[in-house]
């Protein structure tokens, strides 16, 4: 078989089963653990799946910019977005992370709701910034411009003074073993920081973060409490979730 072949064989199989585990895939095609390895290492790093140990995960679509990712999904967002904003309640102090799907949150919470809203996004902040009873409080910082967050030590410091009831978090990536994950460093930091000043952490998922892994890990899928995600998601795919105990939100189309 051709390495062409082969890195085609590698893609269906992730298409199909989710994972390759690189020992089964050597044993099915009778060639060396390392010949698969390296396989598995050519096409990360051609940005097509992600390592992990033992093989691969389908790679989440974390290239893309801020500017090009609110043309993924839009509808799908927009429907999170607004299950997402029901779950706010009265006087409750929220954080809402980046991200396009947090956006659609921030647009969708009641024309009447009385609450305190702590982001990092100045995105988010620029949205509620007319709404007439909803308090903003701006976490500054340097500027990240692929997901216009704040970050660095100025964030971390802000953060560690706030107590929220809820954070609402954004990923590019969500799986049952590999965990919440994104493709920055310094901002998987900024959101284990809000988690751990949070009672409870809820994920915004669209269909295309199910599944798939970014290179640095977040934190542990049983570390949230919640996963809000488009009806038209099947139950299959969220059933590794419940197992798990974390509620699953369905936003109505």
């Amino acid at each position: 078989m051709l390495t062409s072949q082969r890195k085609q064989l590698i893609l269906n199989l992730l298409r199909r089963d989710g994972q390759i585990v690189a020992k089964q895939l050597s044993a099915q095609l009778s060639l060396s653990e390392d010949a698969i390895r390296r396989d598995l290492r050519e096409m990360a790093q051609d940005g097509v799946l992600q390592r992990v140990h033992g093989g691969a995960l389908p790679a989440a679509q974390a290239a893309v910019d801020f500017s090009a990712r609110q043309a993924l999904v839009p509808d799908e967002k927009k429907a999170i977005g607004r299950a997402a904003a029901a779950l706010v309640e009265d006087r409750q102090v929220i954080f809402i992370d980046g991200g396009t799907t947090a956006v659609q949150l921030a647009r969708n919470l009641r024309g009447d709701l009385r609450a305190t809203v702590v982001t990092h996004s100045p995105s988010v902040a620029v949205e509620l910034a007319s709404h007439p009873t909803v308090e903003v409080v701006l976490i500054g910082g340097r500027l990240f411009k692929h997901s216009i967050v704040n970050v660095g030590a100025m964030a971390f410091e802000a953060i560690s003074r706030v107590r929220a009831d809820i954070y609402f978090m954004g990923v590019t990536g969500i799986h049952p073993k590999a965990g919440l994950s994104t493709a920055d460093l310094e901002e998987a930091g900024i959101k284990r920081a809000i988690m751990a000043s949070s009672a409870e952490t809820v994920v915004l998922a669209s269909s295309e973060k199910l599944g798939v892994a970014s290179p640095f890990v977040i934190a542990a899928v049983k570390d949230i409490s919640g996963l809000v995600v488009s009806s038209a998601v099947s139950r299959a795919s969220v059933a590794p979730y419940r197992k798990l105990g974390m509620k699953i939100f369905r936003a109505s189309a």
